[in-house]
C-alpha cells in the first residue's frame, strides 16, 4: 500500500495539442443563440409538419368512412342482404323471417316481399332463408350476403345439438369464402327470466368457439328484442370479404328469358336486381353462376320498386309481369368499345419456324463454343447439348443402346408455345358452352406413362356393377396407403424391360438446380391457352384501369345501387330453362369480370383436404370447383410448392393435414379468390365438400414432374471404372 502515485500525462490522452488551441473549438454567445434558435424552429417546423400530415390523415379517414357509411346505408343504397342460416333442423327459420318482414315493413297484414323498406329504420333490407340440408344454395347466399344470422334453438337438450354436423360444414365452408359481419340470434328461450339469462348464457358459452370474435348473440323471441336487434345493425358497420369488393354483382330477383327468333336454340336472359360494389359496364363481359361467360345486350336502368323515402300504392316487386316498371334509362353496348369473349387462342402454325441466323449470331455462337469446356462422354447417336445435360456420368453400351431408341425425341419445335395474351388479332369466340370447354377443363397429360393413365379415371362412362364399384374403390384406398407410406415408389414391371418401360424418366443429379426447359415437347394443343409475361404487373394494371373506367362516370354504366334489368344473349335454351328452375330455390348471380378473364389458361390453387372428407383423393379426379362467383367441372393435378426450386413435384394423391397445389385449365381470375371443391355424389344427392383453398397464381410455364423410385432384385453388377451399377 505504499505511497501515492504520481499521475502521468501521457500525449494520447490529451485533448488539444497546445494551449493556443484550446479556445478555437469554442463559439461566441451569439453564435450559440443563433445556432439554438435555429435548432428550436427546425424542431417546431418537424412537429407541425407531422401533426399536419395526422391531421390529414384523419380527416381522410373520416371522409371515407363517411363515404361507406352512405353507400352502405343511404337511400341510395342497395337492399342490405340479411341470410337467415339454422344450426339445426330444428330451428324454425320461417317464422323468423316473417317476424323480421313485418317489423320492417309499413303493411300490417297480407303477403310479404322479401325485399322491404322501413322508414323507421331508415334502411332497406332483403331477407333470405337457407334451407337446411342444401349446401349449394346456402353457398350461393353466403357468397352475397352482407349479414349471416346464424340462427340457435335454445330448447336443445344437450349443447352438442346447438349446431349439427350440417352446421358445421356449412360454418367451415363460409369461413373458406370469407365470412361477412355475422351475429347468432337465439330463439325459444324461457319466458321466465332467470330461465331465461342461463339458457341464454349456456347457449353463448357452447357457440362463442365457433364464431369469429366479434359476433354478437341476440334474443330473438319477441318483437322488443328484433327491435334492438334492428336498431343496432342500422348502426352496424358492416364488413364483406375483400373478394367480393373487387368485381361488380348482382343478386336476381327476378328471371326469365325471351327466345331468340333469329338464332335457334339461343335465347336472351333477364336478370333484374341491384347493382353492388361497382358500377357495371355494358361493354364489359359477365359470368353467370351456373352457366359462363357472355355479352350483354343491353342494360335497361328502372325505376327502383322500393324506394326508401316515397309512399307508394303498390308493391312493384311483387308483380308478375316484368315489363310494368318504369324504364329510366337504356344502355347499349358499344361495338368499338365491346370487351371480345376471347376463350382460347388461334395459334399460328408458322409461330415455330426457326429463320437463318445472321452473321453476328453465328459469330457470337463461335466465340460461346470457343470458350466452354467440353467434357468427354459417351454420347448416344444424335444426342443434342440440351439432352446431354441430363447424362451424370458415363454409361455402358447396354444403356446406350436404350437412348438411341429416343435419339429422334430431340428438340420440340415452337408450335407448343404459349403466345403472351398482350398480343392482337385473335378471333372472337361464339361462347363458352362448347364441348371444348370441359376437355380443356382438366391437365390431363396426354404423354403421361401407363401407371398413371391407367389409374387416373376410374373405367367412367362404363356400366359397373356394385361389386366392380367396391372393388375399385378398395384398390385406390389401398394405393392411397401405399402412397403415404412409399412415396414414389414404383415396383419394376416384370413382362415389360424397365427401359422402355421407364423411357420417358430422366435422371437428375439435383431437383433443385438441374435444368429444365419449361418449353420442351409441349403438345400444340398447350398453345390455345394464354399467359402473362409479367402477371403480377398485369393485374395491377387491369385492376387500376377498371377504377380508373369507373372513376370517369361514363354514359355506359350503371351506377352502383341502381336497380336494372340485364339482358344476356347467346344463352342457350336447355341452360337458361334450368336458370329458371333453380332460381325458385337458390340466387342467381351475376359478376362482372374483369379484363382477360374470360380466356383460359393454366390456374394454381393452394389447396387442403377437407376434415370432414374421408375418401381418397387421386389426381386426375373430377371435381366441382367454386372459384369466387364461379363454378366449374376440373380434373386436378395435384404437386409440391418448393420454394426454393423452380421444379415442383406431381403427387399421386392429396394427403390430409398438409397444403398442396392444384393446377387445372380454368378461365383466368385475379386473386385473391377463395376455393371450394366439391365432389358429386352419383344421382340427385348433393355434393360434399372434398377440399378448401385459394387461388395463388396463373402460370402456364410452371414445371411439375413425376419423380419414381425404381425398387426390386439386382440382377448383375458390373463395374466400369471404379462405378458400381445395378441393372434391374
Amino acid at each position: 500500500m505504499g505511497g501515492s502515485r504520481v499521475q502521468v500525462n501521457k500525449p494520447h490522452k490529451s485533448r488539444f495539442s497546445s494551449k493556443s488551441s484550446r479556445s478555437l473549438h469554442k463559439v461566441s454567445q451569439k453564435d450559440k443563440n443563433r445556432i439554438a434558435k435555429s435548432d428550436r424552429n427546425a424542431t417546431k417546423g418537424a412537429r407541425a409538419a407531422r401533426l399536419q400530415r395526422s391531421k390529414m390523415l384523419r380527416e381522410q379517414t373520416r371522409a371515407a368512412f363517411l363515404k361507406e357509411k352512405r353507400a352502405s346505408s343511404g337511400s341510395a343504397s342497395p337492399p342490405r342482404l340479411i341470410l337467415l342460416f339454422p344450426l339445426s333442423p330444428s330451428v324454425n327459420v320461417n317464422s323468423l323471417a316473417e317476424d323480421l318482414l313485418r317489423l320492417l315493413s309499413t303493411e300490417g297484414a297480407g303477403a310479404l316481399s322479401s325485399t322491404v323498406a322501413s322508414s323507421e329504420y331508415k334502411l332497406r333490407a332483403t331477407v333470405l332463408q337457407a334451407p337446411h340440408g342444401d349446401l349449394l344454395s346456402c353457398m350461393e347466399m353466403a357468397k352475397v350476403a352482407d349479414l349471416i344470422a346464424f340462427v340457435a334453438s335454445a330448447t336443445e337438450e344437450s349443447t352438442c345439438d346447438y349446431i349439427d354436423s350440417f352446421g358445421s360444414q356449412c360454418l367451415s365452408v363460409f369461413r373458406s369464402l370469407g365470412l361477412p359481419s355475422t351475429v347468432v340470434l337465439i330463439r325459444d328461450l324461457p319466458i321466465e327470466l332467470k330461465r331465461r339469462n342461463d339458457a341464454k348464457k349456456t347457449c353463448t358459452s357452447s357457440l362463442t368457439s365457433e364464431f369469429p370474435e366479434d359476433c354478437k348473440f341476440y334474443p330473438a323471441d319477441t318483437k322488443d328484442d328484433l327491435h334492438k336487434f334492428m336498431w343496432l345493425f342500422k348502426e352496424q358497420r358492416l364488413t364483406t370479404p375483400h373478394w367480393r369488393n373487387q368485381r361488380p354483382y348482382l343478386m336476381a330477383q327476378k328471371v326469365d328469358m325471351v327466345p331468340d327468333d333469329s338464332n335457334p336454340g339461343k335465347c336472351t336472359l333477364l336478370l333484374t336486381g341491384y347493382t353492388r360494389a361497382h358500377s357495371l359496364s355494358v361493354n364489359q363481359l359477365v359470368h353467370v353462376s351456373g352457366a359462363g361467360d357472355f355479352q350483354l345486350g343491353k342494360i335497361e336502368i328502372l325505376k327502383d320498386p322500393i324506394p326508401l323515402n316515397a309512399r307508394k300504392e303498390h308493391n312493384a316487386m311483387d308483380s308478375d309481369d316484368i315489363q310494368d316498371v318504369e324504364v329510366i334509362r337504356s344502355l347499349a353496348p358499344d361495338p368499338l368499345n365491346e370487351e371480345p369473349l376471347l376463350v382460347e387462342n388461334v395459334p399460328d402454325p408458322l409461330a415455330g419456324e426457326q429463320t437463318w441466323p445472321t452473321e453476328a449470331e453465328m459469330a457470337e455462337a463461335d466465340r460461346n463454343q470457343k470458350q466452354k469446356r467440353l467434357r468427354k462422354k459417351n454420347l448416344p447417336r444424335g444426342t443434342s447439348e440440351y439432352q446431354a445435360a441430363w447424362i451424370i456420368d458415363d454409361t455402358d453400351e447396354e444403356d446406350s443402346d436404350a437412348k438411341d431408341e429416343d435419339a429422334d425425341d430431340d428438340d420440340e419445335d415452337d408450335d407448343g408455345m404459349v403466345l403472351d395474351e398482350g398480343e392482337s388479332g385473335f378471333p372472337s369466340q361464339e361462347g363458352t358452352n362448347n364441348p371444348d370447354f370441359e376437355d380443356q377443363a382438366s391437365l390431363y397429360l396426354r404423354d403421361s406413362d401407363e401407371e398413371t393413365e391407367n389409374d387416373s379415371v376410374m373405367m367412367e362412362g362404363e356400366n359397373l356393377t356394385r361389386e366392380q364399384i367396391e372393388a375399385e374403390i378398395k384398390k385406390i384406398k389401398e394405393a392411397h396407403a401405399e402412397d403415404e407410406e412409399f412415396p414414389d415408389e414404383v415396383d419394376t414391371p416384370l413382362d415389360v424391360p424397365a427401359r422402355k418401360r421407364f423411357a420417358k424418366y430422366r435422371g437428375l443429379k439435383s431437383f433443385r438446380t438441374s435444368s429444365w426447359d419449361p418449353k420442351e415437347s409441349l403438345p400444340p394443343e398447350y398453345a390455345r391457352i394464354f399467359a402473362f409475361d409479367n402477371f403480377a404487373r398485369t393485374q395491377k394494371h387491369v385492376i387500376a384501369k377498371a377504377l380508373e373506367m369507373e372513376q370517369e362516370s361514363r354514359d355506359n354504366r350503371v351506377p352502383a345501387g341502381s336497380y336494372a334489368r340485364i339482358y344476356i344473349k347467346d344463352i342457350p335454351l336447355d341452360i337458361a330453362s334450368k336458370l329458371c328452375a333453380v332460381s325458385r330455390r337458390a340466387p342467381i348471380i351475376l359478376c362482372g369480370l374483369l379484363q382477360h378473364e374470360s380466356k383460359m389458361s393454366v390456374l394454381h390453387f393452394s389447396i387442403k383436404k377437407h376434415d370432414s372428407y374421408d375418401a381418397p383423393i387421386k389426381s386426375k379426379e373430377e371435381f366441382i370447383f367454386h372459384v369466387g362467383f364461379r363454378q366449374f367441372v376440373a380434373r386436378p393435378i395435384f404437386s409440391t410448392d418448393n420454394v426454393n426450386s423452380d421444379k415442383h413435384k406431381m403427387e399421386r394423391f392429396l394427403h390430409a393435414g398438409r397444403f398442396s397445389i392444384a393446377s387445372i385449365y380454368a378461365p383466368i381470375s385475379f386473386p385473391p379468390l377463395p376455393l371450394i371443391v366439391l365432389k358429386g355424389a352419383g344421382g340427385a344427392s348433393t355434393p360434399t365438400v372434398a377440399a378448401v383453398g385459394s387461388l395463388r397464381s396463373i402460370d402456364p410455364d410452371r414445371i411439375v414432374l413425376k419423380k419414381i423410385i425404381l425398387t426390386g432384385y439386382p440382377q448383375r453388377v458390373s463395374k466400369l471404372k471404379g462405378r458400381n451399377e445395378m441393372h434391374i
